[in-house]
């Protein structure tokens, strides 16, 4: 029993001995720091992967929030050309084209238009409408033939009412109001009188006829 006490003294005493032991140390020091570095290194790495997809979704959300105002100004300008076409093309540059135009249309359809009244609408920035109301009698087919002419004319026309008054035999009476719509300038040169209001229509209607009597009669 002595023997093996002096024997662990012996051991303990040792430099060799301690030197195991420190590099044992050592060693156990270093395998927890790796395993420690492993797993903040797989924590940072996976966190950085979640931050990256974020913020790809992000950015293709983004794109995709953008992308109707890609090439916008493009589309702004090219809308303005055709808008701007279109006025060339059919809308009157004056009262005396509109009120000549409908009398082509009258001549050729073969009805007979009669109370004609021209008035203004309130001017807009573009356009203020020019509105025609007048009685037209004819049979079936010339209204229709004029009808099909005020639709089809290069001058922009809109047929906003339109119905019977009378008919007799063949022929057929109608209240027909159409408009148009000229540039402010031009309508303001026109010295039209302004579309009555609803509750005003039938006091300024005799007013309108007169002041119009020079331009359009029966």
């Amino acid at each position: 029993m002595r023997a093996l006490s002096s024997s662990w003294r012996e051991r303990l005493a040792s430099p060799l001995t301690w030197h195991i032991a420190g590099v044992s140390v050592l060693l156990l020091l270093t395998i927890g720091l790796a395993l420690r570095f492993g797993l903040d290194w797989a924590a940072t790495n996976s966190s950085s992967t979640d931050a990256l997809a974020g913020k790809q979704v992000e950015l293709k959300t983004l794109s995709m929030e953008t992308a109707p105002l890609r090439g916008l100004d493009r589309r702004v300008e090219e809308s303005r050309s055709r808008i701007q076409a279109f006025y060339d093309k059919r809308i009157p540059r004056n009262y005396s084209s509109i009120a000549t135009r409908i009398g082509e249309i009258q001549v050729k359809s073969g009805v007979r238009l009669s109370r004609v009244q021209y008035t203004q609408g309130l001017p807009g920035s573009d356009l203020t409408e020019i509105q025609m109301d007048a009685g037209i009698s004819g049979d079936y087919a010339q209204i229709m033939r004029f009808v099909n002419g005020l639709e089809r004319d290069q001058t922009f026309f809109v047929i906003r009412t339109m119905s019977l008054t009378g008919q007799q035999g063949g022929l057929v009476n109608l209240r027909l109001r159409v408009s148009t719509w000229l540039r402010p300038a031009d309508a303001a040169a026109s010295g039209l009188p302004a579309i009555p209001s609803s509750g005003d229509a039938g006091a300024s209607s005799t007013a309108a006829g007169s002041s119009l009597s020079g331009k359009e009669g029966e």
